[in-house]
Formats: structure tokens, sequence, C-alpha cells
């Protein structure tokens, strides 16, 4: 893994299950999840991110496959795959290898991701699937709480990056307790990046509180957004709406 660059910009991945969540209200097909994911490559994003549950409840795996099929077209862009390993996920990894697997401890009914993974409680049942991710050329991701001690454990088992649960630097975002999330969350990604981890970040970050997280927080290679985003995009349009994104990513460096 090459070392993060102070330089390097942090990439924006669209999560794009909230297309599919509305798509999936009716049988019409539309909105589109793959044109959506295509208008905001067009606008310069940087990746599409999608987390298939087991109840299809928003992406389907046909969603995943075609995706990944349009993906083909754009060589500079990633694709990632969330979910449970073991669940659903690693069926899809072993059969279309994106570029990353981000490996999220959700239960099969869960509302939304809200924790990350425990460790050491959650090593053994990791460490095999993990192993086979890489070995199939995949990068591994954890989602993970801003937990400074358990970054070298996530290393220890492999993983090649972390992705930072952002939801309560959200919370706080304009409270007093700011300052102090960010605080929380700089000393994570730091302990990350010492135990050679890239540092991923993702939930509830939005167009208000990004551009603070990334100046706080030290070697955020990938953030991850899909509520916010989609949301946004329902009164902005796709590609405007990204540029915002990426605007706000900009505006941090």
């Amino acid at each position: 893994m090459a070392p993060y660059s102070a330089d390097a910009r942090c990439a924006l991945s669209v999560n794009v299950n909230k297309v599919a969540l509305l798509r999936n209200t009716r049988h019409l097909g539309i909105p589109s999840v793959t044109r959506a994911a295509e208008l905001c490559l067009q606008a310069g994003a940087q990746g599409i991110t999608v987390h298939p549950r087991p109840d299809e409840r928003h992406i389907r795996a046909s969603d995943v496959h075609e995706l990944a099929a349009l993906l083909k077209a754009w060589p500079h862009a990633e694709f990632n795959i969330e979910g449970n390993p073991t669940h659903n996920l690693m069926e899809l990894v072993r059969t279309l290898r994106p570029h990353q697997a981000t490996f999220v401890p959700d239960g099969v009914d869960q509302f939304t991701s809200d924790h990350g993974w425990s460790l050491p409680q959650d090593a053994e049942r990791l460490r095999p699937l993990i192993a086979e991710c890489r070995a199939l050329g995949v990068r591994v991701s954890l989602f993970m709480d801003p937990l400074p001690q358990a970054m070298a454990l996530a290393a220890a088992l492999g993983a090649d990056r972390v992705e930072l649960y952002t939801e309560p630097y959200a919370a706080a975002h304009g409270q007093t307790g700011q300052a102090e999330q960010l605080a929380r969350y700089a000393q994570a990604a730091q302990a990350a990046l010492a135990a050679g981890l890239g540092v991923n970040a993702g939930h509830d970050l939005n167009r208000a509180n990004l551009t603070d997280f990334l100046r706080a927080v030290p070697g955020v290679q990938e953030v991850s957004i899909g509520h916010a985003l989609i949301a946004d995009a329902l009164e902005l349009g796709y590609a405007a709406t990204v540029r915002d994104y990426l605007a706000c990513i900009q505006a941090a460096q």
C-alpha cells in the first residue's frame, strides 16, 4: 500500500442505495441506479459505493452486477461494496472482485449502520474473510468506531484500511461537543496511519460538516456519502451536488 501523501486528494465515493430505495417503491425501474452512478461519475466522483442487504430493501444483487459492468467503462473510478461478510457480501466479492470490500457489522434487520467492529472480540471470524478478499486482489476496509487502541488490532488482522464511523461527529457538528469529537477522530486516524492503515470515513457526512472533518482529521483517503448527497441531488441534481461535495473536499486542503 502506498504511503499517505499530504498532497493527496480525498476521493468521493457516492453511495447510491437511496436511489434504489426510491426505485423499489414502484415497478417501473425509475429512478435508475446505474444512470445515477453514471451522472455522478461524469460530474467527477471518484467512486461508487453500495451496501446490499440480505432483504434487498434497496440495492439488489442485480444492481451490484450492473454497476460492476458500468464501472468497467470508468477505469479510474473505484467500486466499493459494503456489508456484513457473514451475510451476503462475500458471494458478491468472490464473483465481482470490486476494488474495495468494506466489512460492516450490521445485523440482518438493522435499520442503518450504527457501530463498528469490536476488536479483539470479532478478530477470529474476520481474519479468514480478510485473507480471502486480499487473495482475490480486493482491498479490505473495516468499519470502525474512532478508538485509537483498535487501529493496530485492525492492521494485525490484515485489513488495508479502516472506515471511521462518523455519525457521532455529525451529531455534534455545530454544537459544544464538536471539538471533542474531532479530536477523537484525529487521534484514531493518527493511530491508523501509524499502524500502516489507510483511512476512509462515512456516515452522515454532508455539505455542512465535511470540510471541517477533513481539515481536522489527517490522512482521509476516501469519504463514502449517500443519504445526504442523494437528498441534496433531489433539489440540485446529481452533477451540481457532486461538484458541491468535491468543492467541500477541495476547501479542506
